[in-house]
């Protein structure tokens, strides 16, 4: 069997890919080694009546031009965008709230300090000038450091631009920001140590960097080119996040896309440094003259591809590509609604839980969690990013019951003296202990749990090292540097052979950026 062109992996990226590719004229044949195309970005029953968001829970969000393109809400896609972003419990048993809109955050933060309230707006209007940077940055392809083309050099020239045009202070606070640890940044702007913590949070999520780690303002940078909020979208889909990869899916079929699923790839096929097919686990070989994969950088190029047809300092350059998983996810059915202490005392009800909340009170409390994970440990006080999707999405439980998604920092993929076999409930425990301090009942409402080491990430869900990202998002593995100096451009030193994953800038979540930027150049090559 031949195709034009084959894609592996049906995750959201090799979905946007598969679109614009089938758009063009092409017919993207999309290979899906699980049951279901999704990804990261996928719902599921884990336990009888409990559905839920089982790795990401929040969206990118996605590239508005993505979401025109595919037109995703013509194939069912609907967005919940709860008013309050980000629900923040502190110990002494307060709350802050955390909206879009910077006027009534400040509101909320003014209970804490009224000079953090009047700093907040300042904040918010220059991280939205400098995302305005990123944004142009993060659609960009990275340039040929050695032979840029001429389209390259215009990019960076309308680039510069928006540097000069930022005005002295903000292109100062740019240059500066960039290398700075994020716990430098927000230190600048806020004293309540809440405030620093939630907008902290943002640079270190999904990475194995602590607030004091050089580089993290860059991560917060890039993430607030997605959304200029300081604490970011807690935008959702109703069904789950397997409603925007069923969304995308249909977008790329109605485009003129295949997609098969249980579909595994064991190999790429190479011959004289050129990329001739595929063949499935189970022996099947299809032929192809462009394959695309999706999946990380280590995975495509040291196992499906033979490493004899890399050169070798290619190959060692690769293998130091760093893909250190720190995150993992909690699944909790719930008989009821937790009561939180601090919004009990602020007399608010169950819509104060409609966006995020943050567990993480002090930067100190999120560094220190990262430094267990520093020397083989998981955190037993960790940070951790909640939702209760069923508040708004009531078919994602039985009545009256509710669904709880957890992110857990920190979570290293290597134990020390341990392995996540036998560490996996203790994991479970202590996040749900670490709930209990600010939601008493909580423990009392847990009937089962789904438990997801970043083991686990790496053997059901593909990613290696169990990094969410595909790769640590780092100063010296982003942009021209992702995931590899010289191999920056989606392509691969095997001709015909490309990656779109998220281990491909930007790769900083569930955007679609990376899958849409590949597509772009891949196209280039196509249409040559």
């Amino acid at each position: 069997m031949a195709h034009d062109v084959v894609i592996l992996g049906a995750g959201h990226n090799g979905l946007v890919t598969a679109f614009y590719l089938a758009r063009a004229g092409f017919s993207p044949l999309v290979l899906e080694r699980r049951e279901q195309p999704g990804g990261a970005a996928i719902t599921e029953e884990f336990h009888p009546g409990f559905k839920c968001s089982t790795l990401a829970h929040s969206a990118g969000p996605l590239r508005p031009q993505i979401v025109r393109d595919m037109e995703l809400e013509k194939h069912g896609l609907k967005m919940l965008n709860p008013e309050l972003r980000v629900f923040a419990p502190s110990p002494d048993g307060r709350a802050l709230f955390l909206y879009g809109d910077a006027a009534k955050s400040a509101q909320s933060i003014g209970n804490f300090s009224a000079k953090d309230a009047q700093s907040y707006g300042e904040f918010q209007r220059s991280l939205g000038k400098i995302a305005g940077v990123f944004q142009r940055v993060l659609a960009m392809a990275p340039p040929d450091i050695d032979h840029p083309a001429a389209a390259d050099l215009w990019e960076m020239v309308k680039t510069g631009k928006g540097v000069r045009d930022l005005g002295k202070k903000d292109m100062y606070r740019l240059l500066r920001w960039g290398p700075m640890a994020v716990a430098d940044l927000v230190a600048e702007f806020f004293d309540t140590e809440l405030v620093r913590a939630v907008v902290a949070a943002r640079g270190i999520f999904g990475t194995a960097l602590g607030p004091w780690s050089a580089g993290s303002s860059t991560v917060l940078l890039m993430r607030a080119a997605s959304d200029p909020s300081p604490v970011g979208s807690s935008s959702h889909p109703m069904g789950g996040m397997g409603a925007v990869t069923k969304a995308m899916a249909a977008a790329a079929v109605a485009a003129g896309a295949e997609i098969r699923t249980n579909a595994e790839v064991k190999q790429v096929r190479v011959k004289d440094g050129v990329a001739t097919g595929v063949v499935l686990a189970n022996g099947e070989e299809i032929s192809a003259t462009t394959i695309i994969s999706n999946a990380d950088p280590k995975r495509t190029l040291l196992k499906l591809v033979d490493p004899v047809h890399l050169a070798p300092d290619f190959v060692v350059k690769l293998q130091h590509y760093r893909t250190p998983g720190t995150v993992a996810k909690v699944n909790l059915a719930l008989n009821g609604l937790p009561h939180f202490t601090a919004l009990e005392k602020a007399g608010t009800n169950g819509t104060a839980l409609s966006g995020r909340i943050h567990i993480g009170p002090e930067i100190d409390y999120l560094e220190h969690a990262f430094d267990d994970s520093k020397y083989g440990s998981f955190s037993k006080a960790p940070y951790l990013e909640a939702s209760i999707p069923s508040l708004a999405d009531p078919s994602l439980a039985p009545g009256g019951k509710h669904v709880m998604s957890i992110y857990m920092q920190f979570a290293p993929y290597h134990l020390r003296n341990a392995d996540w076999n036998t560490q996996r409930d203790a994991l479970g425990n202590a996040v749900v202990e670490t709930l209990a301090r600010y939601a008493p009942d909580l423990p009392g409402l847990v009937e089962t749990g789904q438990i997801i080491t970043p083991k686990d990430l790496e053997e059901t869900y593909g990613m290696t090292g169990g990094h969410i990202f595909h790769g640590e998002l780092a100063l010296d593995q982003i942009f021209t540097m992702r995931p590899l100096l010289d191999w920056a451009r989606y392509r691969t030193p095997i001709r015909g052979l490309y990656l779109c994953g998220s281990g491909t800038h930007p790769g900083d979540g569930l955007t679609g950026a990376s899958g849409a930027n590949a597509a772009r150049e891949i196209l280039k090559d196509l249409k040559k």
